[in-house]
């Protein structure tokens, strides 16, 4: 009986201890495997400054001093408050060097206007960073304007804007960036497509596709210059070449300069435009795309382009462009 006893006690320490071996050897799983995660951690957290918040300042993807910046070119009409906003936001992004305001208005830009626009200029963009601030005044209104050609241009690149949406300055860069590696094409953040109509016989008959075709197929074939890079060529190309026809119905019709240009880009270099991913901040009312009939007017414009160019020269493509420096999952 003393030694059954014995035996019990004996194994019931065994177990004891295996299961005392088991925990610790659970423990030390859990502890390597903690180790790990925050090793993982901090290796992520160091390649992506942005990672939880950690780091405000981004690195400028090129050295100022390494190449040429881009000029600015903003449309505006009758919204002071919103021009002094882009403005004061633009003056501090590190690589550019110059801004020409789209003036059409039938009155010259106030004394007090002009005031405001150069001291943000000076105070946002820093001692050793000298950004020339010019208005190019038009005599008429028309949406044409915004693509004269400018006389002695300090950059080959044009980032075309709108004065009531605002990216911010490193979107900016990156899109220049990428801009960069293919400059006769065009790169921005506002994509559309044109689909051909199935609904007629003529495979000459096209729609104009917004946002929704975009996001659904994955596909576009437009770059809105509300928001885009493009070569200073381009302007003189407008200016100079684009057909009389297209311009006069640009400036009848009051909309579609901007798929005029996509055209024109497209036509010139038979290759499509660069999607570069960036969010968009609307600063300002809705614009004429939210009227009534926009779409149907957009796809008229399409087809008379199609018609005055004798083909459809936009290229369709999947591809868009993303910065994988703050990109979580890519």
């Amino acid at each position: 009986m003393v030694a059954r006893t014995s035996l019990i006690s004996r194994r019931t320490a065994q177990k004891f201890r295996q299961a005392a071996i088991l925990a610790a050897g659970s423990v030390k799983i859990k502890l390597l495997l903690f180790c790990c995660f925050l090793f993982t951690l901090t290796l992520l957290a160091s390649r992506t400054p942005s990672f939880l918040g950690w780091g405000q300042q981004s690195v400028p993807l090129l050295d100022r001093t390494s190449s040429k910046g881009y000029t600015l070119l903003i449309n505006t009409w009758k919204r002071y408050d919103l021009l002094k906003q882009s403005i004061s936001h633009y003056t501090s992004c590190p690589r550019l060097d110059s801004i020409h305001i789209v003036w059409s208005e039938p009155d010259p830009p106030s004394d007090a206007l002009v005031k405001y626009l150069n001291q943000a200029v000076k105070s946002n963009a820093g001692n050793n960073h000298h950004i020339e601030l010019a208005f190019d005044i038009n005599k008429e209104d028309s949406l044409n304007n915004r693509f004269k050609e400018i006389k002695n241009p300090r950059t080959d690149a044009v980032f075309s804007i709108d004065d009531d949406i605002i990216f911010s300055c490193k979107s900016v860069e990156f899109a220049f960036s990428v801009w960069q590696s293919a400059p006769d094409t065009m790169v921005g953040f506002v994509p559309r497509i044109h689909l051909i109509n199935r609904s007629k016989e003529n495979e000459n008959s096209y729609i104009y596709g917004g946002w929704w075709p975009v996001w659904w197929t994955g596909t576009y074939s437009m770059i809105l210059s509300k928001a885009s890079f493009f070569h200073m060529k381009y302007l003189r190309l407008y200016t100079n070449e684009m057909p009389t026809s297209i311009m006069e119905y640009v400036k009848r019709n009051r909309n579609c300069e901007d798929i005029a240009m996509s055209f024109l880009v497209a036509n010139a270099t038979g290759a499509p435009p660069i999607w570069a991913k960036g969010k968009i901040y609307e600063i300002g009312s809705t614009g004429i795309s939210s009227l009534g009939g926009h779409s149907d007017k957009r796809t008229e414009c399409v087809n008379r382009f199609v018609s005055e160019f004798g083909k459809m020269p936009l290229v369709p493509t999947t591809v868009k462009a993303v910065d994988s420096r703050g990109t979580w999952f890519w």
